[in-house]
């Protein structure tokens, strides 16, 4: 496994008991201060996330369960998708969100638990535990059957429904049992023998996300953490022409590097105001475990199973020849109910800026974390303001409840489809069906609402302003 390294310019996102925290990884904004506290920002750029990103292609190998509810039985189909990874590679996850449905060939990138409905769940270790000793995971059917006390034989597609039904148990809190016996079978003793597990580690991260300071030092460190066993270094397109080097600590030009290795942006004495972006790719299997969300508020999967895949992230670099440099970086924090907004303060000097109607001062050389609350499923839309011009702008959609948490197992659909009932009458409405071409079901869950799609990332846009006089 190997990871290679780029940097170029940047001129020019249960039940009722979960309160999930998400956390966007690597979505950074940054912007440079040049001349007397003036502010040119960079236009309005969305920086990539860390990890994998992929794309649903649909439920693969799958059978029937049913939720129980106050408002009678509803039929869905559970099992294992499949996701295609941008660069190479496949990936297979079940959800964790039943009663969200999939959007077809929805976006998806990897996150952590807090960047889902997982975050506050204090069974999310036990349903590691469920994918580390199931299906596809243990690949034995027959063996898994014996261990599970399974009667008859075990299907794929029996050990897929078993393995998403124990999962719809702890991450949704709805009643929920698989259609054919062996299935069920497997569901309760997965269930019943789940032990809490630790959170996997990401596939590919750089810590922190952004960085920023003078020209004529050296920038960072950043941090590479990674499941790769090697690291190239590509230094940027420049460099030959005394541009902006990625180097170690020393000053070195970095070319080979491992997890835990440092990585700075070694920029020139005389080089103007600007920003540059550090992207990472690697070649590794992602972790069983790891939260994949989409930016159209399709249902959250979480993975059972990687090949080889393609995993990337980025870091950026600020500076500017005087006035303050704040790095600023954002997640969603669900359990505090709104995003987190984190500005780091590289000058000697305390910057001031404006949020949400209050006003907040970073000493020189320190950070600050400002939460600024949100509602649930709805648009939002702030900027951070700062002397001189500075504005940086933040836009997306909080998005960390399940549906359960939102509206209650018992609500019947708001629009679009209906759920099938188990023994009802005759209706138009296929089950769990999207568009999907095949006509298989396409998503994992009952659909009991039609969601309006929406940015469940975290995008950031920047705005350049022209200092006066240029």
């Amino acid at each position: 496994m190997s990871v290679s390294f780029s940097a170029r310019s940047t001129r020019g996102r249960g039940s009722a008991r979960l309160a999930a925290g998400t956390l966007v990884s690597a979505l950074v904004a940054t912007t440079v201060l040049a001349g007397a506290g003036t502010a040119a920002a960079d236009d309005g750029t969305a920086p990539g996330h860390s990890g994998a990103a992929a794309t649903i292609t649909g439920l693969k190998t799958y059978g029937g369960a049913v939720i129980h509810g106050a408002a009678g039985d509803q039929q869905v189909s559970a099992g294992l998708f499949e996701m295609s990874v941008e660069g190479g590679g496949m990936l297979q996850t079940y959800c964790v969100d039943v009663h969200t449905p999939t959007q077809k060939d929805a976006k998806y990138h990897e996150t952590a638990w807090s960047g889902t409905s997982l975050g506050t769940n204090k069974d999310a270790g036990r349903i590691r535990w469920i994918l580390q000793n199931s299906y596809p995971q243990v690949n034995d059917l027959a063996a898994l059957a014996k261990k599970a006390g399974v009667r008859g034989q075990l299907t794929e597609q029996d050990a897929a429904a078993g393995t998403q039904v124990a999962i719809w148990r702890h991450s949704d809190d709805v009643d929920v049992d698989a259609v054919d016996p062996q299935a069920e079978q497997l569901a309760d003793y997965l269930q019943k023998n789940a032990r809490n597990q630790p959170e996997p580690r990401a596939s590919l991260t750089l810590d922190p996300p952004a960085v920023s300071g003078r020209p004529g030092e050296r920038i960072g460190p950043v941090t590479v953490r990674t499941d790769a066993r090697s690291v190239t270094v590509l230094p940027p397109a420049d460099a030959a022409t005394g541009g902006v080097r990625i180097v170690d600590r020393k000053g070195e030009p970095v070319t080979t590097a491992a997890d835990g290795g440092q990585l700075y942006f070694e920029v020139p004495e005389d080089e103007a105001a600007d920003t540059v972006e550090l992207t990472a790719q690697a070649s590794t299997t992602v972790p069983v475990g790891r939260a994949f969300v989409s930016d159209s508020r399709s249902q959250t999967q979480i993975l059972a199973g990687s090949s080889e895949s393609t995993v990337s992230a980025t870091a950026s670099a600020t500076w500017a020849l005087e006035g303050a440099i704040p790095a600023l970086s954002a997640r969603e924090n669900c359990a505090k109910g709104g995003v987190d907004v984190t500005v780091t303060n590289q000058d000697d000097e305390p910057f001031t800026f404006e949020l949400a109607g209050a006003e907040y001062t970073v000493a020189g050389g320190a950070s600050r974390t400002v939460t600024v609350p949100l509602s649930e499923d709805r648009p939002y839309d702030f900027t951070v303001k700062g002397p001189g011009g500075f504005e940086q702008r933040f836009t997306g959609m909080l998005d960390c409840l399940t549906r359960a948490a939102e509206i209650g197992t018992t609500t019947h659909t708001l629009t679009g489809p209906s759920p099938t009932p188990v023994a009802g009458t005759p209706t138009d409405t296929n089950l769990a069906e999207t568009g999907a071409a095949d006509g298989t079901p396409w998503i994992a869950g009952t659909a009991v609402v039609l969601v309006v799609l929406g940015g469940a990332g975290l995008v950031l846009t920047r705005r350049r302003q022209t200092p006066p006089g240029n």
